[in-house]
């Protein structure tokens, strides 16, 4: 037993007589652990017209193929489709760790003679996954809720023309406030190097003269080592990503790659001096997290707290009730950072919420503000409760 005893304390468990250790420096290897049994969950948004490349880039990216059925519509069945919403998922499992990729493609957008209300299924869309966010947070069990909200767009740009169209700046400027969008020069080897650089100068200032924001990868940390530092530098240099995409093997200098075959040459999809392809599965793998917080702590709060404004509140049942008029203004005058006195024992005797708020009266009478109604109340949650501050 002795023996035992001893072997425990020196193998498995730190010498206390070492100074200056307590033990904490482990969390990180604790937390690491616990990510990679419990995975990881990501959403990526593919937009642009037909024939852009999207469905073979996104099979490029990822070393899979999200598509094996897909059928292309003829000319004459793009006249009268609308936009569609397909959200493939996938399980992709790497040296341990597993990744759960959904790609949601937006088939339809930019195809129709009008294309003016092309993109608001687009937004419906990505407002319906925050909303059931919302109710999946708010509800009892929260133990297992499934993130499906958009992390990332990729939009795609088409390399024929001379900067954005008018539908590309009006879809962006729609979404910008609602996802991270990360613009994506396709089929960039119908490019020269020159054309590329000159299309990127031209796309990155119609971006800035009208307004739109776009994903701005975050800056290396001071005790970052230059290599990622320099990394990050020239990731920063290369938005918009001009891009190509190819599934095929082909043989180029001795070696199988993946590429284009030209009567000219090959263009190698991994090759840094032939495209930006590489550039952006790194963009997007090493900022996966902060593409995740963004949409955290910037674009889903935001959501949340237009939501609450707007109209609605979360019940302990899972529903959302309408705002009181009582309601909205206090949490209006808690946001005015009044001094202690006259913010202490806000009162709100709320009775049945209906819509039109009929017989509503608020009151302002020194530290109460007090809504009152005739109807009856109906659930018990409704009737009373306090704002201590």
């Amino acid at each position: 037993i002795f023996h035992l005893i001893r072997y425990s304390t020196q193998g498995q468990f730190p010498n206390p007589e070492t100074p200056g250790y307590v033990g904490f420096a482990n969390l990180p290897n604790q937390v690491h652990r616990k990510s990679v049994k419990k995975g990881f969950e990501f959403t990526l948004m593919v937009v642009g017209e037909s024939g852009l490349g999207k469905s073979t880039l996104i099979n490029s990216l990822f070393l899979t193929d999200l598509y094996p059925e897909r059928v292309i519509p003829g000319a004459a069945e793009k006249i009268e489709r609308t936009v569609q919403i397909e959200a493939s998922t996938v399980e992709i499992e790497e040296r341990g760790v597993k990744l759960r990729l959904t790609v949601v493609d937006t088939p339809g957008y930019g195809d129709a003679i009008n294309s003016q209300d092309c993109f608001s299924t687009i937004i419906s869309y990505i407002d319906d996954q925050f909303e059931r966010y919302l109710h999946d947070e708010s509800g009892l069990n929260r133990r297992h809720i499934v993130d499906n909200r958009v992390h990332c767009c990729f939009y795609f740009i088409s390399p024929l023309g001379h900067g954005l169209k008018p539908l590309d700046v009006q879809f962006m400027k729609a979404i910008h406030n609602k996802v991270n969008v990360v613009p994506v020069i396709a089929k960039a080897d119908t490019l020269t190097l020159r054309e590329s650089e000159r299309l990127k100068r031209r796309i990155l200032d119609e971006i800035d003269e009208h307004g739109i924001k776009i994903y701005h990868l975050p800056d290396a940390e001071s005790d970052e080592d230059e290599d990622f530092k320099e990394q990050t530098r020239i990731l920063k240099a290369s938005i918009p990503f001009a891009v190509v995409g190819s599934n095929q093997q082909i043989e180029a200098k001795g070696k199988k790659v993946r590429g284009r075959l030209y009567p000219w040459g090959v263009v190698e999809v991994e090759n840094l001096e032939h495209n930006d392809f590489l550039k952006l599965r790194i963009m997007l793998i090493t900022h996966m997290q902060d593409l995740q917080e963004v949409t955290q702590d910037l674009h889903y709060e935001n959501f949340r707290s237009d939501r609450l404004k707007r109209g609605g509140r979360l019940s302990s049942h899972g529903y959302i009730l309408p705002l009181s008029p009582a309601y909205v203004l206090v949490c209006q005058l808690s946001s005015l950072h009044l001094p202690p006195p006259q913010r202490t024992n806000l009162c709100l005797d709320t009775h049945r919420v209906t819509k039109q708020h009929r017989n509503a009266t608020v009151g302002h009478n020194g530290r109460h503000i007090c809504y009152s109604s005739e109807t009856e109340p109906k659930h018990p949650e409704l009737r009373r409760w306090k704002l201590s501050y």
